[in-house]
């Protein structure tokens, strides 16, 4: 049994001994230079920056169709590209910039309201982009009379 232990140990001993090769010399240089070009691509990421993320259409009456733009730069260091924009409801439409907004450049994203709803009726988009959040949120607001009332609510 002993034999048999010292025979293990020694064989061991011999397969670690002879991977002592050192791992740096099998670095290739041209492998850092690509891993490190891509590691800064990386880094470039757009920034969407909306001039306002909320807008009230103010007393509107039942029915009565609205639009409003949102004003977005991209204040990032890469290319923005919005790959979807939905609504809480259909009664919202929301018409995203279909190319790639460059660094500095503006963008904008049309909003459609059918001016469904009554009272105060508060909407939200999402807006999906290649930014780091990936998110952004917007909201339209409008209180809504019934076609045909006196006007109620706050005045715009």
């Amino acid at each position: 049994m002993r034999k048999i232990i010292l025979a293990l140990g020694a064989i061991a001993l011999i397969s670690f001994t002879s991977c002592k090769e050192k791992a740096s010399n099998k670095v290739n240089s041209e492998n850092v230079t690509v891993a490190a070009e891509r590691d800064e691509a990386a880094k470039a990421v757009p920034v969407m920056t909306f001039e306002e993320t909320e807008f009230d259409f103010g007393t509107i009456e039942q029915n009565t169709a609205q639009e409003h733009i949102f004003v977005f730069t991209n204040t990032g260091n890469a290319p923005l590209i919005v790959t979807d924009a939905k609504s809480s409801c259909g009664c919202t439409v929301p018409n995203p910039p279909k190319d790639a907004i460059a660094p500095g450049e503006k963008g904008e994203l049309k909003v459609k309201y059918n001016g469904a709803g009554q009272n105060l009726v508060t909407k939200t988009i999402t807006v999906t982009a290649n930014t780091q959040k990936g998110q952004e949120l917007l909201k339209i607001k409008a209180f809504v009379n019934p076609k045909g009332a006196a006007p109620v609510g706050p005045v715009k």
